[in-house]
């Protein structure tokens, strides 16, 4: 069977060398990269996805599609879903996990995931995963003595979202159903790969809780999660997108609807919980996320997101609390600094720990309790000092600087990390918390969308890396860790473009999260270790993007 894979472009910054020669070299890439068609992405060339996710706001109609189950308006709904996720993995597969039959055909093990069986959610002929099945994966590839455990989340980006990004980036409609081709992570058959899909819903909409002494307020309450094949689809390619149900307003079946703290306190601790929890169960205990686990073990840990540092993905990795808005306690737990949650013994802190929310300072944050200091809200500038290298910490510490290459700002400094046997922290962005949005053709220029419109400075662009510049930066210093390491890399602004309903923004994302994705796969055939490495792509939730024709995206992708 062969495979044509599209070429990964992007806008490159003045500082940005080519492809390194061993890149260059590397098998499959370059198989892969030689079927690859090259397309224009100059300034000056015609951008179809751009003029037409323009059109689609100023009339609310797009031929491609809409968001939303209201067929007859662009624009309906920019919140999460309850569709089935995606989940691609190289070098193990999930043979193990369809050995056991899905967790939805047994109402046992239903009821222990969920604390009692949810309605209409036992299946006896379901196929599906959970979620809570990926953190189970890592554990598998732990104990089969995988030495590199890496988690890719592309957070947001549910099955439609990801065949929006592979059919522009093809120029051509390869799938309707399963797995799909166009993407990197979809075509690489350089090792063991395999495909499923899961279930994402949470095990309650919300708990009442106290920041300060990190305790829940709320009584135990019935689990109002689950998933109903007959009004939500046995498939993602086959579910009833003019039903209201999957995004969580059927009156019937009023599932609840997945947020990112819950999803990834479900990849990586393996429990449900209630919305808007990190690492805490639905009876206020914390619980013990894989990467603190295989710590325990000697791996060296890193976290890379495009978005804050301290947002529910990055932060769910490692840290424990009640709410995802505490995040200056969320990141103190992430560097191992006391916090509130962890008031007498600190946690270790991860090794590498590369995100955004730089620049983002604030003079007050109720949510994050009393002891919110004045300043960067998602990182703190006295925390930062504390680890830094130079005052006596364990970190290299690396940041956006007037003038500087992001790139090369945040490579030279893992090399001198590992110069000096020390851990690593990069800490970048723009205003808004987040790396400069990619849009589908490349460039940094999203247009207007419901969330209004983003514009951006050259030195915006010139002085942050990009999320594959920092996934590079993660591997220069983890690889050097004598037993192994366990990395999570978040392509978040996937979720931030499907929020604001902007197509191009979103198909930028998720080829900048492939790119990251191709950095992933050069280091690994370049150390010959698929024999020790696992990866995982996949998402913590869906939106509700509907494609109706893929052939205008398809055109869109061919003309740029």
């Amino acid at each position: 069977m062969s495979f044509r894979v599209p070429l990964l472009v992007f806008c490159l910054t003045v500082c940005l060398p080519s492809l390194s020669a061993s890149a260059q070299d590397a098998s499959p890439i370059r198989a892969l990269l030689e079927e690859q068609k090259t397309r224009d992405t100059s300034i000056d060339s015609v951008d179809r996805m751009r003029d037409s996710q323009s059109d689609a706001i100023k009339n609310q109609k797009a031929a491609w599609g809409h968001w939303g189950h209201l067929p007859n308006r662009y624009s309906t709904w920019v919140n999460h879903s309850n569709r089935l996720i995606p989940m691609y993995t190289f070098g193990i597969t999930l043979d193990s996990l369809r050995e056991e039959d899905s967790i939805y055909a047994d109402a046992k093990r239903l009821e222990t995931l969920y604390g009692s069986i949810p309605s209409h959610t036992l299946d006896p002929s379901a196929t599906h995963f959970d979620q809570t099945d990926v953190y189970r994966l890592q554990k598998m590839a732990a104990d089969a003595g995988k030495q590199q455990i890496i988690v890719m989340v592309f957070d947001g980006m549910d099955w439609p979202t990801t065949r929006a990004a592979a059919v522009y980036q093809s120029g051509r409609v390869g799938y309707d159903s399963g797995r799909g081709t166009g993407l990197l992570f979809q075509d690489y058959l350089g090792a063991t790969t395999d495909f499923g899909e899961f279930v994402t819903s949470p095990r309650l909409d919300g708990s009442k809780f106290d920041v300060n002494s990190q305790v829940l307020l709320s009584g135990p309450k019935n689990a109002t999660g689950g998933y109903d094949v007959n009004r939500g689809g046995r498939y993602p390619w086959r579910e009833q997108s003019q039903r209201d149900y999957l995004i969580g307003l059927d009156r019937e079946r009023p599932h609840t609807v997945t947020d990112s703290a819950a999803s990834a306190t479900s990849l990586f601790s393996g429990i449900k919980t209630y919305n808007g929890a990190i690492n805490v169960a639905a009876d206020g205990t914390q619980v013990l996320p894989i990467a603190r686990t295989l710590q325990q073990k000697g791996y060296r840990i890193g976290v890379v997101s495009s978005v804050p540092v301290s947002h529910a993905t990055p932060a769910a990795t490692y840290a424990n609390n009640v709410t995802r808005a505490d995040y200056q306690d969320l990141a103190r737990d992430l560097l191992g600094l006391a916090s509130v949650s962890h008031r007498d013994e600190s946690l270790r802190g991860v090794d590498v720990l590369i995100g955004s929310g730089w620049g983002e300072g604030t003079g007050k944050d109720n949510a994050q309790g009393d002891n919110f200091a004045q300043g960067n809200k998602y990182l703190h500038e006295q925390d930062l000092r504390r680890v830094d290298i130079k005052n006596g910490g364990s970190y290299v510490v690396a940041q956006r600087r007037e003038g500087e290459c992001g790139k090369d700002s945040i490579l030279r400094a893992a090399k001198r990390a590992v110069d000096q046997d020390a851990r690593f922290v990069g800490f970048y962005g723009t205003k808004g918390g987040h790396l400069p949005f990619q849009t589908a053709d490349g460039q940094f220029n999203p247009t207007f969308d419901i969330k209004g419109t983003e514009t951006y400075s050259e030195a915006d662009i010139h002085e942050n890396p990009t999320l594959a510049d920092m996934t590079e930066a993660a591997l220069t210093v983890l690889e050097k860790s004598p037993q192994g390491f366990w990395l999570m890399i978040e392509a978040g602004d996937v979720d931030w473009a499907n929020h604001a309903n902007n197509l191009d923004s979103s198909i930028g994302a998720v080829l900048s999260g492939d790119a990251a994705f191709k950095r992933v796969v050069e280091w690994t055939e370049r150390n010959n270790a698929w024999d020790e490495t696992a990866i995982i792509v996949t998402a913590d939730h869906g939106h509700f993007l509907v494609i109706d024709d893929a052939e205008v995206i398809a055109s869109a992708g061919r003309a740029e």
